[in-house]
Formats: structure tokens, C-alpha cells, sequence
């Protein structure tokens, strides 16, 4: 039985209508984090990329230090967010999505924009519907996790050996494989943040927690758009 249900069968009608609405404006936010994250890392690497310093940067171990900053970030809130202030955490957070966009300005060099435009839709789409799934579904996802953790690190090691190899036959199916884990983990990840919320309801973490909801969704919204792009995105040289 999934905690929220517990949850539900503890609480009084009134108390449940108070968390339900509760539980809306938490959600309500992670999205709007999301979202507003989104949009930042578009701007910055439509900017970055228009601008020329792409170009310039991509001829220098600079490179590097634009492709990898976001992880940094990343570790900084994973591992760092009870000892930042809910406004650190936001600052933090929004540096992670304008590094993102610098790293990601890569694509446009690679792939049409009418092709990233498309494939952008096309992923916000599925992750509508299939977030909205992870929000209603009475279904216990967790136990799909341990399997869907193992896929996304199985993907990882794909891609590090790929870096060498260069196999175009193995990048279709890491991107094909990625669209089914990041797609079943976007799902997995929604039902969570709903639990996380019923676990920590009435606390002062939910500030937080709305957050590091956001970065999770963010990350499965991102990997999942760059493996759809990797197999319907139309490449500049073709």
C-alpha cells in the first residue's frame, strides 16, 4: 500500500481536503520550477549558441568545464540541501538550469532548429501524460525503481563505452532504451514527490522539497528530450 493511501485513511475529511489542497499547491510549485528551469536553460543556450562564444569555447578545455558545471550543481542540492536556506537552494537551482543551458547550446550545432523544436513538443507531450499518470494512478510504481534505476545505470556505462566506440548502432539503442527508462522514471519519480510530500507534511522541508522535486522532474524532462532528439532529431549535415 502506497504511503499516501496510509495517509489518506489516517487523516479526517476535513484534514484530508486541507492536505489535498496542500498537496495541489506543492505539486503546483515543483512544476512551476520546472518549468521556469526549462525556459532559463532554453534562453541561455539559444543566446550562448547565437552569439558565437560556443563556437569559440567548444576550442578550448573550457569545453569541459561548460559540459560538466551542471553535475556540480547537481551534487550541491542532491547531497547539500539540508544545509541550504530554501532561498540558497533556489539560487542554486536556477545556476544548475543556466549551466545546463551553456552545456546544451551543443545542439543546435548539431540538429536543426525546426528538428529540436519538433522533438521539444513532441517530449513535453509524453511527459505531460505520463506524469499525469504518476499523479493519479492509484498503482504502487515503486516497484518498478530498483529496474529503472538499473536501466538508467546501464545507460551510463552505454553511453561512456559509446564515447569510444562510436557505434551508431549502439547509440540507437541506448536512446531507444532511454526513452523507456526516462519515460517509466518520469512516472516513478511524480508518485514520489507525492509521497515525499505525505511524509513530510506540515514540515518546514516542504519549501525545499518542492525544489528537489523540480531538479528531478527537470532531469527526466532533459534526458528524456535528448534521447527522443538523439532518434527523431534531422542533423544540419543531412
Amino acid at each position: 500500500m502506497l504511503q499516501t493511501e496510509r495517509g489518506y485513511m489516517a487523516r479526517s475529511a476535513a484534514t484530508q481536503a486541507l492536505y489535498d489542497e496542500g498537496l495541489r499547491q506543492h505539486m503546483l510549485r515543483v512544476y512551476n520550477y520546472m518549468a521556469s528551469g526549462l525556459l532559463l536553460t532554453g534562453a541561455v543556450a539559444v543566446a550562448f549558441f547565437s552569439s558565437g562564444w560556443f563556437y569559440a569555447v567548444a576550442q578550448t578545455p573550457l569545453i569541459w568545464l561548460v559540459m560538466l558545471s551542471p553535475l556540480a550543481f547537481v551534487l550541491v542540492l542532491s547531497f547539500g540541501i539540508n544545509r541550504l536556506s530554501t532561498f540558497a537552494a533556489q539560487a542554486v537551482f536556477w545556476a544548475f538550469a543556466a549551466a545546463m543551458g551553456l552545456s546544451l547550446a551543443s545542439i543546435f550545432a548539431v540538429y536543426t532548429g525546426t528538428s529540436i523544436a519538433r522533438v521539444f513538443f513532441i517530449t513535453a507531450a509524453t511527459f505531460a501524460a505520463v506524469s499525469l499518470y504518476g499523479y493519479t494512478t492509484k498503482a504502487d510504481l515503486s516497484k518498478f525503481g530498483t529496474f529503472l534505476f538499473m536501466g538508467l545505470i546501464g545507460i551510463v556505462i552505454a553511453s561512456v563505452v559509446n564515447l569510444f566506440l562510436g557505434s551508431s548502432a549502439l547509440q540507437f539503442a541506448i536512446s531507444v532504451i532511454g526513452v523507456l527508462v526516462f519515460t517509466g522514471l518520469t512516472a516513478y519519480d511524480t508518485q514520489r514527490i507525492k509521497e515525499t510530500y505525505d511524509e513530510n507534511y506540515g514540515g518546514e522541508a516542504v519549501g525545499k522539497l518542492a525544489i528537489m522535486g523540480a531538479l528531478t522532474l527537470y532531469l527526466d524532462f532533459i534526458n528524456l528530450f535528448q534521447m527522443l532528439l538523439s532518434l527523431l532529431g534531422n542533423r544540419n549535415n543531412e
